[in-house]
């Protein structure tokens, strides 16, 4: 992946907390890595080389795309680094054994429960609190538990038959007072498990009179000139503020479940997928779907969701959903959540699946504004004239005679919105007598099709004829007859208000005057003009050049050409009234013509 490659989705990078992949032309994971700010992130690979070890430079350059997950906070995606890398098994990751690598506080499920520090959950109706990605912070919050509810830390099983029975005798804990003795029956359950609740509060976030508690001890030490417990106060107090106590992806309340939600704009529809086992995301994927004319994201999310989770082989009996959908397994369980943790995934696929959408505008809105002024041109054409196809051959239609005599047309070539010289073409009339512009164009447009099928040629795109309804009618015979109306677009401009004409529409097309794409259109009318009227003088002067008229003297290549064009030929010239030639020329050059022939004679 080149620097050029990351500088067309620098834009679409956010500035965001989350996870971020680089794969290659197999779309196999190369590298998982996190980030506090994806977008600097990533930009960090794709700046000076020497900056960076040689095995990213290594990583990079086989990388073909960067695709990222975007989470709530800078633990969440440490905790989603870390769950990928294990299941992913990257080549240039550290390699991560599959061990139990987030700590949980756990509230035993026994009488009198202890409350403890673990990796490892034992679905055995205990409750945790986790995961949490700060060993230190979850030290602070331990100890304070312990200051402010002194609970038991034995796993003596404290059955009433037990400890009536005394078999158990208070420790070291009971006298340096952490503990207030539960085990010889000096304290009771009740109070035990109001200490509990209490606990769950705090890690649940509710801790108001416990900050309130707080605040009050420190202002106690602060008069008593104790700074140095105020202080310790303040920093217990801020690390229970900070604490990261619940993670969106990861959660010991969730087993497996598959969270699906999806996006749309006018064209596409995009789904995003979140494939959670034992409470861990372990894959995330958002697909892109096409429209159809009128495609409802209930249907969208009934055909994606079977193949989705075959391809990702998942066994959930459960699904999250935003809205209720007909799946074709009987044995899902759809679940709406409106609260909790599953709400959360549910939200933070949503997240992910607009910030999709979002990318996919701004990558085509960018791609139109890097847009070459050809290609923008040619869009735009398209778009006025509604062509299934970008009009990247256009030919245009021109004839030209004067008075009937030296009938010729041109066809003049553009190839991606610029003159292809080479390819102009100028036609001889052959089988039509007298000015007939309208047969003289379907004898061209004939001549020219028919040629290019049998050689093969490749067809214009468009095709514009000079001139109005009746030029483009006399133009679409020839079209017709040769078979190419449904793979050409032919239209016609009339001169006079630069109406776009449709064959069999009488009503025509007026396209905005200051318009790119009328521009097109006239410069390749003006240019078809230009060539045909080229041609015709030559033709012209080539026969003037021959002409004996020419040698008279007093007679110019002008006039010599009236006196041809009118009487058609230096025979019937010599035989014309005096008078029919001096209506043409004028007198003065009518006797030079006269004496001329006089002497000859």
């Amino acid at each position: 992946m080149t620097t050029d490659d990351y500088k067309k989705m620098a834009d679409t990078l956010p500035h965001q907390p989350g996870v971020y992949q680089f794969m290659d032309a197999d779309e196999v994971v190369l590298y998982v890595g996190k980030a506090k700010d994806l977008k600097k992130r990533v930009s960090s690979y794709f700046g000076e080389r020497k900056h960076r070890a040689f095995k990213t430079n290594v990583m990079v350059k086989h990388a073909m795309k960067v695709v990222f997950t975007i989470v709530e906070t800078e633990s969440d995606a440490l905790l989603l680094e870390n769950t990928l890398i294990k299941k992913l098994q990257p080549r240039y990751n550290v390699s991560l054994k599959d061990g139990k690598s987030y700590s949980y506080i756990c509230i035993k499920k026994e009488r009198f429960p202890r409350v403890f520090l673990t990796r490892n959950i034992i679905r055995d109706g205990s409750t945790y609190f986790g995961p949490y990605t700060s060993r230190s912070t979850l030290k602070i919050i331990l100890d304070l538990i312990k200051q402010l509810f002194p609970l038991r830390t034995c796993n003596f099983a404290l059955s009433e038959q037990n400890i009536s029975k005394g078999k158990f005798k208070v420790c070291l804990e009971y006298h340096i007072k952490n503990c207030k003795g539960p085990c010889e029956g000096l304290e009771a359950e009740e109070d035990y498990l109001e200490k509990i609740a209490q606990i769950k509060n705090m890690l649940k976030g509710n801790f108001g009179a416990v900050k309130a508690h707080f605040k009050t001890e420190m202002a106690k030490y602060s008069e008593e000139l104790d700074f140095e417990n105020a202080q310790k106060i303040k920093d217990k107090l801020s690390a229970f503020e900070d604490y990261q106590g619940k993670s969106t992806v990861v959660s010991s309340t969730i087993r497996d479940v598959d969270v699906f939600n999806i996006a749309s704009d006018e064209k596409q529809a995009y789904v995003n997928y979140l494939k959670v086992v034992n409470g861990a995301i372990i894959n995330t994927f958002t697909l892109e779907m096409t429209k159809n004319l009128d495609d409802d994201e209930k249907d969208l999310l009934s055909f994606v969701i079977p193949e989705m989770r075959q391809k990702y082989n998942s066994i959930a009996t459960e699904i999250v959903l935003p809205f209720e959908t007909l799946l074709p397994e009987d044995n899902i369980v759809i679940t709406i959540p409106k609260i909790g943790d599953k709400k959360k995934l549910l939200d933070l696929s949503l997240k992910n699946v607009k910030y999709f959408l979002l990318q996919k505008q701004k990558q085509e809105i960018a791609k139109l504004n890097k847009q070459t002024p050809a290609e923008r041109i040619l869009r735009t054409l398209q778009k006025d004239l509604q062509m299934a196809e970008l009009p990247m051959h256009i030919e245009c239609f021109d004839n030209s005679n004067m008075q009937g005599s030296y009938p010729v047309a041109s066809c003049v070539v553009f190839k991606n919105a610029k003159p292809a010289k080479r390819d102009y073409r100028h036609f001889k009339i052959k089988t039509v007598e007298g000015p007939d512009d309208f047969a003289s164009m379907k004898e061209v447009v004939f001549r020219r099709y028919k040629r290019m099928l049998d050689e093969e040629t490749p067809l214009p795109q468009l095709v514009i004829i000079d001139g109005g309804k009746g030029q483009l009618s006399s133009a679409m015979e020839s079209i017709n007859g040769l078979g190419l109306a449904d793979k050409i677009t032919v239209i016609g401009i009339a001169k006079r208000l630069e109406e776009i004409f449709f064959p069999g529409d009488s009503i025509p097309l007026y396209i905005n005057k200051k318009s790119e794409s009328l521009k097109l259109i006239q410069q390749a009318r003006n240019e078809a003009h230009r060539f045909a009227i080229t041609f015709h003088r030559n033709l012209r002067s080539k026969d003037f050049a021959g002409t004996e008229l020419t040698n008279i003297p007093g007679i110019g290549e002008k006039t010599a050409e009236k006196l041809l064009s009118h009487f058609k030929s230096v025979k019937k010239l010599k035989q014309a009234a005096r008078e029919d030639v001096e209506a043409v020329v004028g007198k003065a050059s009518a006797g030079k013509v006269f004496r001329y022939f006089e002497h000859r004679e």
